[in-house]
């Protein structure tokens, strides 16, 4: 009888933990999948070897690649720091958020600038509703670790957890060294590096936070000026022969460290059994400065409105939804990041207003999307270096103006001189080649998009003109330039 007893009772303890695995099995497959969100700070759209750098050295961005989907047509919301990373957390173009550039909007000398800038926003005001409060809402835990520069307090904006992140956009002077001229992050141990420190305190809240879902955003200061790399590193590429545009080692040291970091990042994602429930989105927030690694073909580099300021890398990885190894074609925005997740979050308060598209559809069946892109910067933005900077002219890399990008045709139109330029991508990715005249069809068409688009978002259109410009100043700056350059 007691053997009996005893019978019956084992079989239940087994049918009760069959019952529990069978829960714990249910609720794992139902857990939200884990975001992670990499933002690399100056980036440029070839500084990867999967890109096609030979001078670069990612062999873990390159994995990453292989395991999940490249597209080799992404762009920016905007062509420098704090616009692009606006738009992308808002979901939002710039003229819905004010965030056109990174202030003052009145960039270099006022004798040479023909119209009074749009002004701008410095932050995102906390009345808009982030990409991390859209998370939290579906029940995630937030953390940032970098570059935040969106707002002074990531915590007014949707961060649980917030390491080195405020109002500012780059490290400063001997900043990726510790001790670190940064809020909200503790010094380490003199001569910490600040790429490694990050990664670290992303691994302890990846290691805290497994059980739950998570959105772990990590925007590494990295690579952006001034450019400090490790000295064994930098030896490292002094010694390698570089290509014609991309050969400077401190910088292929700073991407070196990045590339390791994110090595280490990926390996406790594997480690921790999180991988099948985990999304990755690899990305940079503008162009590269081409005064540093030109992104041929592409024309220009960050702070232009060619496509080596606006064209960045891309990969997003999510498996068993999305196939390894493939790649994609589409012109997509980072402005797709924020639909794209909300409608996997499924959160409890949702975004009705976005200015992106949802990729899911695409994610899964690998198609080809179309639809048009429009950028607006009503503002000016100085030279980086004006032999170098391959702009529209040596003074300014940016002058007010807009553009849309139509499937393969690109118009800018520019606001001082009401000149308009047209380009086929596809033939002529340089954007050299201007056909706004040569095809008067496919330029209204363009012209029309972008005049809609204009009035939709109400963008504000500066067209007062400013009384301290000097045409003969002007003239003499672009004579000493060809005189020294």
């Amino acid at each position: 009888m007691r053997k009996k007893k005893l019978f019956y009772f084992l079989s239940f303890i087994v049918f009760l933990q069959a019952c529990k695995n069978s829960i714990d099995k249910q609720s794992k497959f139902e857990t939200k999948p884990n975001i992670i969100l990499i933002n690399v700070d100056d980036l440029g759209w070839k500084d990867l070897g999967y890109m096609g750098s030979n001078y670069y050295e990612t062999p873990n961005i390159d994995a990453l690649a292989k395991e999940g989907m490249i597209f080799k047509n992404a762009y920016a919301g905007a062509s420098n720091c704090a616009p692009s990373r606006a738009s992308m957390l808002s979901g939002l173009n710039t003229p819905r958020h004010g965030v056109y550039t990174v202030s003052p909007s009145a960039r270099g000398n006022v004798k040479l600038r023909k119209l009074i800038p749009t002004e701008n926003t410095d932050y995102l005001h906390d009345s808009i509703y982030t990409l991390p409060e859209m998370l939290k809402s579906a029940g995630y835990i937030t953390g940032s670790f970098g570059k935040w520069h969106v707002g002074e307090d990531p915590a007014s904006q949707g961060i649980d957890i917030n390491i080195a992140g405020d109002g500012r956009g780059n490290p400063g002077r001997d900043g990726y060294f510790s001790p670190y001229n940064l809020k909200n992050i503790k010094d380490g141990p003199k001569g910490e590096y600040l790429t490694d420190r990050l990664t670290e305190e992303a691994i302890s809240f990846i290691e805290k936070y497994q059980d739950t879902s998570f959105f772990l955003y990590l925007p590494y200061y990295t690579v952006h000026t001034p450019l400090q790399g490790k000295e064994n590193l930098i030896k490292k590429f002094k010694d390698k022969t570089g290509a014609e545009r991309q050969s400077n080692p401190e910088y292929a040291a700073m991407i070196f460290s990045m590339d390791e970091n994110i090595g280490k990042l990926l390996s406790k994602i594997k480690e921790s059994n999180l991988n099948d429930n985990t999304i990755i989105i690899f990305t940079s927030d503008n162009g590269g400065v081409r005064a540093i690694s030109e992104q041929f073909p592409l024309r220009a580099g960050k702070g232009s409105y060619y496509e080596g300021g606006i064209k960045i890398p891309l990969i997003i990885k999510w498996p068993g939804k999305i196939k390894p190894g493939t790649k994609n074609e589409s012109r997509v925005s980072q402005l797709d990041f924020y639909p794209t997740l909300q409608q996997i979050a499924e959160p409890k308060k949702k975004k009705m207003i976005l200015d992106g598209y949802d990729l899911n559809e695409m994610l899964r069946d690998n198609q080809v999307m179309k639809k048009d892109l429009f950028f607006h910067f009503p503002i000016y933005l100085e030279a980086y270096n004006p032999k170098r900077d391959d702009g529209r002219d040596p003074i300014f890399r940016t002058r007010p103006g807009s553009v849309v990008i139509s499937e393969d045709w690109k118009l800018h139109h520019y606001y001082e001189d009401d000149k308009w330029e047209l380009y086929n991508l596809k033939k002529d990715p340089g954007e050299r080649n201007n056909l706004f005249y040569d095809n008067p069809q496919k330029a209204n068409l363009l012209q029309k998009k972008l005049a809609n688009w204009l009035e939709i978002t109400a963008a504000p259109i500066p067209n007062k003109n400013n009384p301290e410009y000097n045409p003969e100043v002007e003239k003499q700056q672009f004579e000493n330039i060809v005189k020294k350059h």
